[in-house]
This record gives structure tokens, C-alpha cells and sequence, in this order.
């Protein structure tokens, strides 16, 4: 048996607003896991219950064809999420908890699209066809074909759908431009012949689009122009295949991209694309997305023996490893081995940091310090966890894949407030802006309110 991601490719203590190097916009969640991966908004009034199984406390529901784990993103009155139809029908995937490495007997050809909705109503404001055709790649029976997140800047509407393209569209749905960036094989580092297929998501920092495309061979960071799709930098990487979401690191001393990766977690010059420092030590399987707050950068991923979580001090340049028996060094402020989290983000929230393992137990730590807090199992149905945990006004939302989405209260005390089913199987991380939480299941997105 062997570990696998599901490709997926997701910050303050109680009653506190959390302290981070940048204020989020109450009304956009433009990319994954929101504004810079954090994973949190303020001033939302969520509700703690519902049940979307039975039509409770849900404002609407909107049928999405096809198979999708990416996370649906808001901007101002328009909710975007991706998918990828399979002509053959019957889209599925398998969840639970296993460590088969088997890729989807599914090669029909697929539409892969890109759906506006309304935010207050659910209504499908446009849908687009990015590409039409076989599959380029295979993706894992725990996959899908349309695994990364779409962002947003308010202007532009960026989709990622790997081997099949980058596709930028403005907010009415008209084609900007599209960028072929070759057969990305993304999959089991020991066995070449495996395939899973892509999950890393884009980003946009000013104006650029950003890639991180990590396979089999010839790896490479990009840039790309927002308004033309042009080129205007492009790093080549020597990593093995990875699936986190790059992060861009807002520092008072400079500006950064960290990357997660197996072979070194990474620095870079936003503006050139320059390498700026490295850490290895990591996992030979990643997938969560770097997150920070102040001068601290989170890195974490959960392949064993590794599955290290790194705590990294902001301004480092050259090699900043750790030796031998080393757990933290001048760069590094303080790391865990076996801790870390194979799918899901990890979330920053006031002085805590929160780890959650696929298999449910959610860790809790000091953020400066690593001191543990707590160690708690989730009550979950024996599905395991994929998406990454997002946090509002004291609360912690987890969604696991069989659906039900934890509530727990942030803070020292480990407390499970709610268990709300969706009833169906849930692989995105859900998304949070102007008093909604908008969920994406297997066959659906909803919105949760008051």
C-alpha cells in the first residue's frame, strides 16, 4: 500500500481578530483558501448549525455537472467553480481512507469549464468551455480532472486545468487568452508509470499569474502576464512531482513566492522569479499550501517517515536545512517530524497554528513557540479529511469527505460545537465572503447563512 494525494490540491485566538500580514476584503474570497491561503475572514456571523442534507439553514443550491475537488472563489456578486465533464457520465471518484496508487480507468473525452454563479441566488450567471477533449493526463481514483482552485483579481478569471491549459477570462465570460503548458505528468515519485494528475491552484499578485508546475521532469515555476498570458518569467525547478498552491509572502523587507516541495521548500523573487533560499528535509509527497502570519511561514506535509511541519522565519537566503539532529537553526524557528498534514492546509489562527491529519486528529500548537496545545481525534464517519480547515469570528469549519463539515471554537480549549451534514461526499475547501459560506460538494455548491 503506499500513500497517495487526492490532488486536491487547503490565525487568532478567541474573540480576537487574527493577526496576519494582510487584511482580507470582507466580500472576496478570490483564490484558494482565500487571500494569501490564510484560510480566514473576519466579520461574518456564520451561522454554528445547519443541514444541508435536509434543505436547513442552506440560502441556495445549484446542481455543477461533472467531477470537481477545486474550491469555488467570490468576488463582489459572483461565486466561480470549475469542473470537468466526462462524456462517458457517471463521474465519480473514491474516498476514504487508503493507499492504493491506481489511476481512473476514465479517459473519455471531458469539457472542462468554468461556471459564474450569482452569489445572492445561486443562478447560473454563465458557464464557458475551456477545452474539449481526452484527457492529456490520468488523475487518481481519488481525483478528479479539475482539482485546482480558479482565482480572481476583480478583472480577470484564472482556471488551471493542467495538461489541458491555463485559461483567462473577464468577469462576463469572454475569453482573454489561453496558454498550453505541455503535458504536465504529475505522480508517484518511485513509480513513473503512475499518474495522478495536477492540483496546484494559481495565483495572481499584481499582475501576474502564477504557476507552479511540479512532474515528473523538466519542473518549472512561471509567470504570466495577467492581461496577455506572455511569459515573463520562468524558473526551472529539479523537484519531483508536488501539489500545493504557491504562496506569496507580503514582508516588510520584500515580498516573496514559497513554494512546497519535496526536494526543498522554497523562496523567490516575485519580480524575477529568482531563487532566494531552500529548505529540504521535506516529504517526498506534498501537497499543503504555505501559510504564514507576521515573520513566521508554515510549510508542512505528511508523507512518512518525514511529514515534517517547518516554522520558518522570514528573510532567509542560501541553504537554510537543518543539520543533523537539528530541529531549528537561525532560519528555522522551531519544526516537528511526523506531524504534518498530507492533504490538508494548515491554519494559522491568532497565536495558534491547527494541523489536521487526513485521518481526522487535529493538532494545536503555539505558533512562536511549537508547544503543543492539544491533540484531538475529529468524530468523523471513517471517511478522512481532505479539504482544508477555514476559520471565522472564533469558529474553525472542518470539512470531511463524507460530508459533514466540524465546528470547533478556536482557542487553548478544544471544544466541538457543531456537526452539520451537506450529504454528499465533500473534497473542496469551502469558501467565505460577505456572511456566506459557500460549500462544494460532489454534485453541488451551496451557500450557508443567516
Amino acid at each position: 500500500m503506499r500513500p497517495h494525494p487526492s490532488l486536491l490540491a487547503t490565525l487568532v485566538a478567541l474573540f480576537v481578530v487574527p493577526h496576519a500580514a494582510q487584511t482580507p476584503r470582507t466580500d472576496s474570497w478570490a483564490s484558494f483558501r482565500g487571500n494569501r491561503a490564510a484560510g480566514v475572514a473576519a466579520g461574518q456571523n456564520l451561522p454554528e448549525r445547519w443541514d444541508a442534507a435536509k434543505g436547513s439553514g442552506v440560502k441556495w443550491k445549484t446542481a455543477i455537472p461533472g467531477l470537481a475537488h477545486s474550491s469555488p472563489i467570490v468576488w463582489g456578486d459572483r461565486v466561480y467553480v470549475t469542473t470537468a465533464v466526462s462524456s462517458r457520465g457517471g463521474d465519480s471518484f473514491r474516498h476514504g481512507l487508503y493507499g492504493d496508487g491506481d489511476a481512473s480507468d476514465d479517459r473519455s473525452p471531458q469539457q472542462w469549464k468554468l461556471y459564474a454563479l450569482d452569489r445572492r441566488s445561486g443562478r447560473v450567471v454563465w458557464e464557458r468551455t475551456a477545452f474539449e477533449g481526452a484527457p492529456r493526463e490520468k488523475r487518481h481514483t481519488k481525483a478528479s480532472y479539475a482539482n485546482s482552485t480558479p482565482a480572481t483579481d476583480g478583472r480577470a478569471v484564472v482556471a488551471f486545468f493542467g495538461s489541458q491549459g491555463l485559461y483567462a477570462y473577464d468577469t462576463a465570460g469572454r475569453l482573454l487568452w489561453k496558454k498550453d503548458l505541455g503535458v504536465l505528468n504529475a505522480g508517484a515519485y518511485d513509480l513513473p508509470e503512475y499518474e495522478w494528475g495536477t492540483a496546484s491552484s494559481p495565483i495572481i499578485y499584481k499582475d501576474l499569474v502564477i504557476v507552479q508546475c511540479d512532474a515528473q521532469k523538466d519542473s518549472f515555476l512561471l509567470a504570466a502576464d495577467l492581461k496577455t498570458g506572455k511569459t515573463v518569467w520562468k524558473t526551472a525547478r529539479e523537484e519531483l512531482p508536488s501539489w500545493g498552491t504557491p504562496t506569496v509572502y507580503d514582508g516588510k523587507a520584500r515580498t516573496e513566492i514559497i513554494t512546497n516541495a519535496s526536494n526543498f521548500i522554497r523562496g523567490y523573487d516575485p519580480a524575477t522569479g529568482k531563487e532566494l533560499w531552500r529548505l529540504g528535509g521535506s516529504s517526498k509527497i506534498t501537497a499543503p499550501t504555505p501559510v504564514y502570519s507576521g515573520d513566521l511561514i508554515v510549510v508542512a506535509s505528511g508523507r512518512r517517515p518525514e511529514a515534517p511541519i517547518f516554522v520558518i522565519r522570514a528573510g532567509a537566503s542560501g541553504d537554510i536545512t537543518l543539520g543533523k539532529d537539528q530541529t531549528s537553526n537561525a532560519h528555522v524557528a522551531w519544526s516537528r517530524r511526523q506531524r504534518g498534514s498530507y492533504m490538508p492546509t494548515p491554519l494559522i489562527y491568532g497565536q495558534h497554528l491547527y494541523v489536521l491529519s487526513n485521518q481526522g486528529i487535529l493538532d494545536c500548537y503555539d505558533l512562536k513557540t511549537g508547544a503543543e496545545v492539544y491533540r484531538q481525534h475529529l468524530p468523523h464517519k471513517g471517511g478522512g479529511f481532505s479539504a482544508s480547515p477555514v476559520a471565522a469570528d472564533g469558529k474553525i469549519y472542518l470539512p470531511s469527505e463524507d460530508g459533514d463539515i466540524f465546528v470547533v471554537k478556536a482557542g487553548a480549549q478544544y471544544e466541538l460545537l457543531a456537526t452539520n451534514p451537506s450529504g454528499e461526499l465533500l473534497m473542496a475547501t469551502p469558501a467565505i465572503a460577505s456572511g456566506t459560506m459557500f460549500v462544494r460538494t460532489q454534485h453541488h455548491v451551496f451557500a450557508v447563512s443567516r
